[in-house]
């Protein structure tokens, strides 16, 4: 398969430009998949530009690429957002690494009643970026031309707020509507998926009131790290994404 890397920002460059790689990527590509002179290479900016091309120069610090091709991929539409709880340890990580390949357009870190990790003070700014760590890795190695965004963590009350532009969707053992008979309206889809233990009920009677839906995704119950992208799998498959 092709190796893929990423610019560290969006880019012009067309067929016959030279785009260069530095930094930790150039390394990357040098040093650990050992990239050679005249192998064929994607380089994306994460932003819906692909450039297709030919490795040139290859050296730690730089990587230059002869670029024979540019495409622009547009966002998907309807969006998929995933409103992922706060677990303990790596959980909520594996959850975020997983949807990213899976094909979800935003992440967005919540702090749910019952989610025992804490995101405060400087620890939010840190927890963002290494979730952002991840997605971008994540996105790099499932070759996609958009690299979803991390946002900066939201409350309960917060998220209730989505429900005015946006179709949440609450991820709910006991709900009676399946996700897997969901009719896309054309709104962008934000899937909530509770930390251990679940969506709180208190938490579920807010979220429901301010017009979020609860859907089941199967019969069986499943951890944080796996519902979210589980749940990916089958709205991708009813959005004809897959």
């Amino acid at each position: 398969m092709t190796l893929h890397f990423l610019v560290e920002s969006s880019t012009d460059s067309d067929a016959g430009d030279i785009v260069s790689l530095t930094g930790a990527e150039a390394k990357h590509a040098a040093v650990v998949r050992r990239l050679r002179v005249g192998e064929a290479v994607t380089v994306g900016d994460g932003r819906g530009v692909w450039l297709t091309g030919v490795a040139e120069e290859v050296a730690p610090s730089r990587v230059d690429v002869r670029i024979a091709q540019r495409v622009v991929h547009a966002m998907p539409e309807p969006r998929l957002v995933l409103a992922q709880a706060l677990a303990k340890g790596d959980r909520d990580e594996l959850a975020v690494q997983a949807a990213c390949e899976l094909g979800i357009d935003e992440i967005v870190p919540w702090q749910a009643a019952r989610s025992v990790s804490r995101w405060e003070g400087p620890k939010a700014a840190k927890g963002r970026e290494r979730w952002a760590t991840i997605v971008r890795e994540a996105a790099k190695q499932a070759h996609r031309a958009w690299v979803p965004e991390v946002t900066p963590p939201v409350s309960t009350a917060q998220l209730m707020e989505w429900t005015e532009t946006h179709r949440v969707l609450l991820l709910d053992p006991t709900a009676s509507v399946r996700l897997s008979e969901l009719e896309p309206d054309g709104r962008d889809l934000v899937l909530v998926v509770g930390p251990e233990g679940g969506i709180a009920p208190e938490e579920l009677d807010r979220l429901a009131d301010a017009g979020a839906e609860r859907v089941l995704l199967g019969d069986t119950v499943l951890r944080t790290s796996t519902a979210g992208p589980a749940a990916i799998a089958v709205l991708s498959a009813l959005l004809g994404r897959w």
